[in-house]
């Protein structure tokens, strides 16, 4: 018995399509009517993009399907497409060669975006908001670099050690063009997100004084007033009590 073996068959020219529909553009391609050729050609494509049902409807994975059964009938189906014939030096083209980044990180665990962030804070001439850039850029490498020191062996240090090396970081990354004093970060806890409050506004910081002050005099008032009840009840006391003596 002679069997059929993948082996002994011709290659196939578009793997993902299969054996089945590789035949049927073969018998297409052999039909001498026209007509017949341009049906079934529109049968083949519907079947081919039945096989990938997640190519979406569109001109463009339209023509994909007629550029592929092109190519698997060697660029020799005479049919009238809706779209022109693919060139044949497009089959088995390589890609271009991605080059490679050659850019040296000054730390790899910040990765490239945080030297982005970091050239961009330089470039504001604010010095509020490159203080706050400063900030915001501090707390994303104290994350990076806690995860980093947590898988390194041998590494211990405090969570004040932590940030006086992100602060040098800083100043070594952006070549000393970014400064924060390690005191201020320290104090305040600058680089620990979610544990100090954001900076209020100047209109936000008087708006509070006006309602704390208009809370205290209220306070005030009512404090006086209490006093002066407290003094009337005692005066109307101590009548009452001469006023018992008398008619004793």
């Amino acid at each position: 018995m002679d069997f059929d073996y993948n082996t002994k068959r011709p290659p196939l020219i578009l793997k993902e399509y299969g054996r089945n529909v590789q035949k049927i553009a073969n018998y297409i391609n052999s039909l001498e009517d026209r007509q017949k050729r341009n049906q079934l050609a529109e049968l083949l494509t519907e079947l081919m993009r039945q096989i990938h049902p997640n190519m979406r409807e569109g001109q463009d994975y339209a023509n994909k399907l007629w550029d592929d059964l092109y190519i698997l009938s060697s660029f020799s189906l005479d049919v009238d497409s809706p779209f022109p014939l693919p060139e044949k030096t497009l089959l088995g083209k390589k890609p271009a060669q991605v080059p490679y980044n050659n850019h040296e990180l000054y730390f790899k665990y910040y990765g490239k975006n945080v030297e982005l962030l970091i050239e961009k804070a330089i470039a504001l001439e604010n010095t509020e908001e490159r203080e706050s850039a400063i900030i915001h850029i501090g707390r994303l490498m104290k994350t990076f670099y806690s995860t980093w020191s947590r898988d390194s062996q041998n590494y211990a240090v405090t969570q004040n050690g932590d940030d006086n090396v992100i602060v040098q970081h800083i100043k070594l990354i952006s070549k000393g063009k970014l400064e924060i004093s390690f005191e201020k970060v320290r104090n305040e806890g600058l680089f620990d997100g979610g544990i100090i409050r954001e900076r209020e506004k100047p209109v936000m910081v008087e708006e509070k004084k006006m309602k704390n002050n208009h809370l205290n005099l209220r306070n005030s008032k009512q404090q006086r007033n209490n006093n002066g009840g407290n003094g009337n009840n005692n005066n109307r006391n101590n009548k009452n009590g001469k006023n018992r003596r008398r008619q004793g």
